[in-house]
């Protein structure tokens, strides 16, 4: 590890107004590492002076070179953002992965390169989304011209989570920028490295000061509670649980402010007879089980057709078994811990509960034997369960675990039932080898990102975002956009 990446992992400041600080409250916390137990180092609590100072700086910087600069010239600093993330690839790998305990091959092959990209797919993306025109006749015979003007919407609070850091945090950043705001970025508590760290890197190439800015902190009565309840924060996009997601509307309803918010899920997978059975094996473990059961998309339900249930519970079983659990750096781990011990907590509670609810343990359902330096680690094992009443809580609540049930059903309409009978509407997988079946379960499930016969999958143009309780908005393309600027609508009478 070299110096200056040491020491931003043992003290995690904020930077605000393009400077390191440790600010003025005095407080600090434990970063702790999900993998040993074992104190990483401290992180720097933010509370309402530090973010006063870094919504002042924000607010400042949109007054200055940044509100003015070209939108080309923006690009390219996105662009140089970028390149600079991908030069320190190896240095924001080693954050990431002390941070979270993920396997350095999900880390490297997901969060550090759709991290970077992040700023230069929506700097390309800004720079060729046109506006709307339209000509109007008039009485006198001339007519006028009415056009749409794209202007950033000011300062942009970002709250961002723990399970994917960098790549959501700059998933928020890239299009925010890109459309000429600035922004204070809250990171979850839990992994607060990667954004310290992109702080340097937006120095580095020039971003002027008060553009990005850092305040470290938990929620309530601390730097996320004071950002979002702050009067001169513009616009809030949030990325977490529903229930956080309520208590930060309520703040934002102060001053009617904007909000986008993509919550919890409870994700379904459709299993049909006619599917490509190797592909719906490969895809539900990775859905289920990836960054150990920590991603908002990820499948907790799966409904399998009743000719392939036995079959299918037995080949997924198979692969969970050959998981290997272990520390980052080991080639062939392909499971990490959960983020914290208060999470495992929570996750083994969920496995107590179903069993008690009636579940018939497949496979897991414990904690698993781990060498003692990780013995105080957050582990868990992966775990399968048959047998779930519908209204079971473990079925209508969100676990975020790796931890799916597996139920039978036994035609089309049961199985678009089952998968819409929750409160969440994130996300979906369904698998089958027939092109019409996979166009019309697709369309009459309730959420906003449909996938057949893949998982995770993305296309960053495309709209991303969840239904009913899992969110409000739509990011990513155009939709990003629409969220992070005002359109103005120019009429000129000729």
């Amino acid at each position: 590890m070299r110096d200056g990446l040491m020491t931003f992992t043992q003290e995690a400041m904020h930077f605000i107004n393009g400077e390191f600080t440790p600010g003025t409250s005095g407080k600090t916390f434990d970063n702790i590492s999900p993998v040993t137990g074992k104190k990483i180092g401290i992180v720097h609590e933010g509370l309402k002076p530090e973010v006063d100072a870094a919504v002042k700086a924000a607010r400042a910087a949109l007054h200055g070179p940044w509100g003015y600069m070209p939108m080309a010239e923006r690009a390219e600093l996105l662009h140089a953002v970028a390149d600079e993330i991908n030069r320190r690839f190896d240095d924001f790998l080693e954050a990431e992965i002390l941070d979270t305990g993920k396997p350095k091959g999900l880390a490297s092959h997901v969060d550090i390169p759709r991290g970077a990209a992040n700023f230069k797919i929506f700097a390309d993306l800004v720079k060729n989304v046109p506006t709307e025109s339209f000509m109007l006749d008039t009485p006198d015979g001339f007519g006028a011209l009415n056009y749409g003007v794209r202007k950033p919407k000011g300062v942009i609070a970002v709250i961002s989570p723990w399970n994917l850091p960098l790549l959501l945090m700059t998933w928020k950043v890239g299009p925010a920028l890109a459309s000429g705001n600035t922004v204070v970025v809250k990171p979850s508590e839990e992994t607060p490295l990667t954004t310290t760290l992109l702080g340097e890197v937006m120095n580095t190439v020039g971003i002027p000061k008060g553009v990005f800015n850092v305040v470290h902190g938990f929620g309530p009565d601390s730097a996320g509670a004071y950002l979002t309840a702050h009067p001169q924060v513009d616009a809030i996009t949030f990325t977490g649980e529903t229930r956080t997601g309520e208590i930060i509307m309520q703040s934002a309803a102060k001053g009617l402010r904007q909000v986008s918010m993509e919550c919890g899920g409870k994700n379904a997978g459709i299993v049909f007879a006619d599917a490509d059975m190797d592909k719906a094996i490969e895809g539900t473990l990775r859905s289920a089980f990836a960054n150990c059961g920590q991603v908002c998309l990820g499948t907790e339900r799966v409904y399998v057709e009743r000719p392939i249930f036995d079959e299918f519970v037995s080949r997924l079983k198979q692969g969970v078994e050959m998981m290997k659990l272990g520390p980052s750096e080991d080639p062939e781990t392909s499971m990490g811990p959960l983020i914290s011990q208060e999470h495992k907590e929570k996750v083994m509670s969920y496995y107590k509960l179903a069993v008690e609810e009636g579940a018939t343990v497949v496979t897991g359902g414990g904690e698993p034997d781990m060498p003692d330096e990780y013995k105080g680690g957050a582990w868990v094992q992966p775990t399968i369960f048959t047998g779930l009443s519908e209204n079971a809580r473990c079925i209508k609540e969100e676990i975020f675990g790796p931890v799916c049930h597996i139920a039978p059903f036994d035609t089309e309409e049961e199985a678009i039932k089952l998968a819409n009978d929750t409160e969440y509407g994130l996300a979906t997988a369904i698998w089958t080898e027939n092109l019409t079946k996979a166009h019309r379960v697709a369309r009459q499930i309730d959420v906003g990102l449909a996938w057949v016969n893949s998982w995770f999958l993305r296309d960053l143009r495309t709209a991303f975002g969840g239904a009913k309780h899992s969110g409000i908005g739509r990011e990513g393309g155009v939709h990003g956009l629409e969220f992070y600027s005002e359109l103005t609508n120019v009429c000129v009478k000729l």
